[in-house]
């Protein structure tokens, strides 16, 4: 039964179709570990009554236990897809239960294994050569089942189901002290009691680990550093955005909720609303399984304005059309003592694109934040004019020749 589902179940390596894989459901997944969990209690107890081993009979309870964690797995992703009003964001928590209930189950199976280690005699047994061979053959199994499990919990994001596929691959660690166990047993060295003595500190540190990361999500506190970073740059990408202030993201399950605290360069409302559909709309492109994003927002308060202005040269000649010009000034003015608090002057890295360089200038433009465009080329009706128009950004027509004499004209 257990070599019928590793067949059906891991992907064929030596397809000749370049698609990849489709993986299965994450409860179709979870049953398949009931019944190969099932499989590894009967064979592993039958060798353990033939053999009589103490650490056989041990390795066969921890397999035991996985079958009470698989049941626990499904009943943990049954009830995490059920919607109710009493939980408006979902129940997808109980399968972060269901792993802590795994973690406690494999403590009571440790606590099992070292009472009857303490109570048992260091009796050598007899057992027939082919009790070895069985236990080299079921060695390798849960390691590869664990595997698989391991790489469907990361691409579905099932916490349940990684620490499913973790335990699956511990067990080669305890399957194989088993089997040094009863080798020892051959040439008179009783090591029975100690390697089930060392598959119980084993099953303490695995439970260890899934308790906490367990913990961890129910506690708010399981979304790591870098990924709020990538959040934060996605969200900073925005033009419309000024500065951010508070970022938090939690999971809930294979599920991330976050919130963030914006400050806009804009104080329409319509189009505030549209920069955070889009903000929302990239998070959750990039970041797998985000179930919500929340954006508080509210308008700058503006103590100065930036200008940019396209350049004929570097000496400060405006440019006769935008999108041609080699240079462009970024100018910072104080709104409150009317001075220029900074002057900048950019190249213009589109410059000698053939296609889309309207759009891509303004967006490389937009990257500085401004909050007007100075041309003396009219960029309404043009592409750069409504990228600039999307994001809240005033485009002016200008005569001035000179830089000097448009800073003169903004200061006055």
């Amino acid at each position: 039964m257990i070599l019928y589902f590793l067949k059906n179940i891991m992907p064929d390596i030596n397809s000749a179709d370049d698609k990849p894989p489709r993986m299965p459901s994450v409860l179709n997944v979870a049953v398949y570990s009931l019944l190969f969990n099932l499989g590894l209690v009967a064979a592993k107890f039958i060798l353990s009554f033939l053999a009589g081993s103490l650490a056989l009979r041990a390795d066969a309870v921890h397999s035991l236990v996985d079958v009470l964690a698989s049941l626990a797995l499904i009943l943990g992703l049954k009830i995490s897809e059920r919607k109710s009003k009493s939980f408006p964001l979902g129940l997808y928590k109980v399968e972060n239960l269901a792993s802590i209930a795994i973690s406690f189950l494999l403590f009571g199976t440790a606590y099992e294994i070292i009472s009857e280690a303490l109570r048992s005699d260091a009796s050598m047994v007899q057992y027939h050569e082919y009790i070895l061979l069985a236990v080299a053959v079921l060695i390798p199994l849960p390691y590869l089942f664990g595997s698989y499990q391991i790489r469907v919990g990361n691409e579905s994001g099932s916490p349940s189901l990684i620490a499913d596929g973790i335990q699956h691959k511990a067990d080669v660690l305890t399957s194989s002290l088993v089997f040094l166990a009863l080798i020892a047993q051959a040439f008179a060295m009783p090591l029975d009691r100690v390697a089930a003595g060392v598959i119980a500190v084993v099953i303490v540190k695995e439970g260890w680990d899934i308790l906490v990361s367990g913990m961890r999500v129910l506690l708010d506190a399981s979304v790591d550093a870098k990924t709020l970073e990538k959040i934060r740059s996605l969200i900073i990408e925005a033009p419309e955005v000024s500065t951010i202030g508070e970022v938090v993201a939690r999971n809930s399950g294979r599920y991330l909720f976050v919130e963030a605290g914006l400050t806009f360069r804009i104080a329409d409302l319509n189009r505030a609303h549209q920069a955070c559909r889009r903000i929302e709309a990239k998070i959750r492109q990039e970041i797998p399984h985000v179930d919500r994003v929340l954006i508080h927002y509210e308008p700058q308060a503006k103590t100065s304005l930036i200008y940019v202005v396209p350049l004929g040269d570097h000496l400060g000649t405006i440019g006769e059309h935008f999108g041609e010009s080699p240079y462009f000034a970024l100018l910072e003015i104080d709104l409150a003592k009317k001075e220029l608090l900074r002057q900048e002057i950019i190249a213009n890295s589109c410059k000698d694109l053939s296609k889309g360089r309207g759009l891509k200038l303004a967006r490389f433009l937009l990257s500085y934040k401004p909050d007007a465009i100075l041309s003396k080329e009219d960029l309404s009706g043009k592409g750069p004019g409504y990228a600039f128009a999307e994001a809240g950004v005033e485009t002016r027509v200008i005569d001035a020749g000179a830089l000097d004499e448009l800073v003169r004209d903004l200061l006055a």
